[in-house]
């Protein structure tokens, strides 16, 4: 056995250097490809196309001229055009679309909607329901769960119920005469959790 001088244990030390650096380095590089999501669990991207995630119309494309002034929301899911993956690998990517006024929108909202069609995260962000009721005379979006109601002209404002804040809103454009996501959710999907 080799007696431990100053020398051996300065190579000791660079070996260990060199080799803690290539195991970061290569860490660095294979850790996007591990944490990496399947491409239908990632939420909505710009460019997305919506297509109607239940009923008669599921997995067609949702066109302006399908969805009426002040109508219950419907369920939708983003997918990507370019591959046909509709991003329903989890419930926090499905968001409820409608048609509304566009002028009775509150202004700051107005970039978020694309010729009065809005969408907002179908999740309570009280304690992560879906959000699937509709007052049809208060024209707002309702949790079953403990009755949170949402205002769908003021950015999904929470007006009743102990949810903490308001529903993420999707930003929407249209092309082509189809509904696309303009954009990442505005605001945080889903509840908070207690630690």
């Amino acid at each position: 056995m080799q007696p431990v001088t100053e020398k051996s244990s300065k190579t000791d030390r660079e070996k260990f250097s060199r080799r803690s650096m290539l195991g970061l380095v290569g860490g660095m590089v294979a850790a996007p490809r591990l944490l990496a999501q399947p491409p239908n669990r990632m939420r909505p991207q710009a460019g997305d196309e919506l297509v109607f995630d239940e009923g008669p119309l599921q997995g067609e494309v949702v066109r302006p001229g399908l969805l009426e002034l002040d109508a219950r929301p419907i369920s939708a899911m983003a997918r990507d055009p370019a591959t046909g993956v509709v991003r329903n690998g989890s419930r926090l990517n499905r968001v409820m679309l409608t048609r509304i006024e566009a002028q009775r929108l509150t202004p700051r909202f107005q970039p978020n909607a694309a010729d009065g069609i809005v969408a907002y995260s179908a999740v309570c962000t009280h304690t992560g329901c879906d959000v699937f009721n509709w007052d049809e005379d208060q024209l707002r979006m309702a949790c079953p769960c403990h009755e949170s109601q949402f205002d769908i002209y003021d950015g999904g404002r929470v007006v009743g119920g102990p949810a903490p804040r308001p529903l993420a809103m999707l930003p929407l454009e249209i092309v082509d005469d189809t509904v696309r996501v303009a954009g990442p959710f505005r605001g945080r999907v889903g509840f908070q959790q207690a630690f």
